[in-house]
């Protein structure tokens, strides 16, 4: 069975229980360590992979947009070349590579050490589409998202079991909604974007981002076991986002609003 996805999203007091860290995800699946952007939550993560013994493992991003990203500089196991890490991006269309992103921000007035300083990082680049090369039991597959400069979904499929990272996305473009069922469907878990509410989403169109009635509607027409709402508004507080998940698994059974820490079995 897929071994677990976690999530990792700074407490202040309106978030006390949900977190407010931004995205990075930590997926097992047997002997496999599997990461998935590396916004602020990879610096704890880090720390926590460090007091075991260094080990060989992936991360993906789905985009790299500064919150994505920012967690880079101080994820601890990327120093330390007793680690080795695939970076991998997949949803450049102009040619940049994924070193060229982690350069800029790594570099002064920025950042005082320079990208060459990650020893155990080798950065590596596909296309959104394609599936990710492993030799293991553990299958990638990717997918286009509609994002402001791209990104990609994934799909971890492991010993009959699948977990779909579908986020930073924004419902609206045929090409990609139409490819979007077949691309979760009867996933076990399937953590989707869902930043906006209806009404606010009317006034970020464009932003790159959906609503939890979207998440819905896509769990129900793809046969998703758990949908998990993700990517919150940084304004939203716990209350907020009580009322949100009461909404939505009112809408659909079952339907989970992601929170720092959280653990995900299926």
């Amino acid at each position: 069975m897929l071994g677990s996805a976690r999530v990792y999203t700074d407490t202040g007091s309106s978030t006390l229980r949900y977190g407010g860290e931004t995205a990075c995800f930590e997926l097992r699946a047997g002997n496999a360590l599997v990461l998935i952007d590396c916004g602020s939550g990879a610096r704890n993560l880090g720390l926590e992979i460090c007091k075991g013994t260094p080990q060989t493992f992936d991360l993906l991003f789905t985009h790299t947009h500064l919150d994505h990203i920012c967690g880079l500089p101080f994820f601890k196991p990327a120093y330390d070349p007793n680690y080795a890490v695939t970076a991998w991006a997949g949803h450049f269309q102009d040619g940049t590579e994924l070193i060229d992103i982690v350069s800029r921000i790594m570099s002064p007035p920025i950042f005082p050490v320079a990208a060459k300083t990650l020893k155990a990082v080798e950065f590596r680049s596909f296309t959104a589409g394609e599936q990710i090369p492993r030799d293991d039991d553990l299958v990638i597959k990717t997918t286009r998202l509609n994002h402001p400069g791209g990104a990609c979904g994934y799909r971890f499929e492991y010993k009959g079991k699948a977990i779909c990272i579908i986020t930073d996305h924004e419902h609206g473009d045929p090409e990609i909604d139409a490819a979007l069922p077949e691309f979760v469907a009867n996933a076990d878990v399937m953590i989707y974007d869902a930043m906006f509410t209806d009404d606010e989403y009317e006034i970020y169109k464009g932003w790159g981002h959906s609503t939890w009635k979207k998440a819905v509607q896509l769990a129900k027409i793809a046969n998703v076991k758990t949908p998990v709402l993700f990517h919150h508004d940084p304004r939203r507080t716990d209350d907020e986002l009580d009322e949100i998940g009461m909404a939505a698994e009112s809408a659909y059974p079952g339907t989970l609003v992601a929170s720092e820490g959280m653990l995900l079995l299926p």
